[in-house]
Parts: structure tokens; C-alpha cells; sequence
């Protein structure tokens, strides 16, 4: 049994809803009574008219129904489907260069790809980063005492004339 959250009746108020108006009370009294409106006392009372004897049973007449569309007139039919998923497997392409290849808009190519599954490419596989770890810190430093105070300007000084002016150095 299915109900939305916001249903004013639930099932047996839909019921006696059905049966007062059965029992000669009009719509706008009877949607007065159990307040609702006089279209949704209509509305119940329709579907009680048109259901089955099996339906009126179980009372399944009496349920919401799926505002989903009962069908989808505009919708691609199933071998141009086809033809758009087949380019999708043998190009690897995108919807847009899918689209130019088979003359009909992108974003029709692309729904009818999610539809299939394949709208998003499988992920390849990545090699490992190539990573440069050094077995221990400062190994990779090129020049004693450059980094000796925490890359400081002094030092850094230091280095630099050391490498420029190496006969100055008394060192």
C-alpha cells in the first residue's frame, strides 16, 4: 500500500469518503465533512466508479497512483538506440562528437547513453607516481651548509660566495 507523506486521507478515510457520497451526500458536503476538496472527493469517487469489483475488494482503487508517465511518446526508438550506443562502444567519443556522427542533438545522444549505462567512460588504470624518497633526510641536498639555518639568508649568503669568490674564502 502506498500513501504519500502528505496524504489528508488515508485509506479508510477514502473509504468513508466514497461511501457517505455513496449514501446520497453531495461532493462539496462530503469533502466538507472529511476535509478535503470538493475535486479530491470528486477525484476518489471517479476512480471508485470506474474500478473493478476486485479492485472495490481490496480497495486498491483507493491508492495513490505513480505520476510517472504511462508512456513516453517522443522517445527514441529502440534501434536508433542502438545505433547511438553502438558508436559510443566502437569510438569511445562523447555525446557532442557522438552527436555530429549520427545527426541528432547531444543532449538526446547523452540520455540515451545514461539510459544505457555508458554515459560515463571506465576509468583506466593509473601507474604509480613516481615518487624520490631518499633513504635518509638530506640526502638529496647538493651543497653543505646551504640549508644550515633553516634556509635562512645568511646562509644562504654563505654558500653562494663560497661557490662565486672561492679564493676570498679564508676557510
Amino acid at each position: 500500500m502506498y500513501l504519500h507523506a502528505n496524504a489528508k486521507l488515508g485509506l479508510a478515510g477514502r473509504f468513508a469518503l466514497v461511501r457517505a457520497i455513496e449514501d446520497g451526500l453531495s461532493f462539496r458536503a462530503a469533502a466538507a465533512v472529511f476535509s478535503v476538496s470538493p475535486a479530491t472527493a470528486h477525484r476518489w469517487w471517479q476512480r471508485w466508479l470506474a474500478a473493478g469489483e476486485e479492485a472495490r475488494r481490496s480497495l486498491s482503487c483507493l491508492l495513490d497512483r505513480s505520476s510517472r508517465p504511462q508512456r513516453s511518446p517522443r522517445l527514441l526508438a529502440p534501434e536508433l538506440q542502438q545505433r547511438i550506443c553502438d558508436c559510443r562502444r566502437q569510438t569511445g567519443w562523447g555525446p557532442r562528437l557522438i552527436a555530429g556522427a549520427t545527426g541528432f542533438p547531444h543532449s538526446t545522444v547523452w540520455k540515451v547513453l545514461r539510459r544505457a549505462g555508458i554515459s560515463r567512460r571506465v576509468a583506466g588504470v593509473k601507474e604509480p607516481t613516481n615518487r624520490y624518497e631518499w633513504p635518509c633526510p638530506g640526502d638529496l641536498l647538493v651543497r653543505p651548509g646551504f640549508y644550515a639555518d633553516c634556509f635562512s639568508w645568511f646562509s644562504f649568503l654563505i654558500s653562494w660566495s663560497d661557490s662565486v669568490f672561492p679564493a676570498v674564502s679564508d676557510r
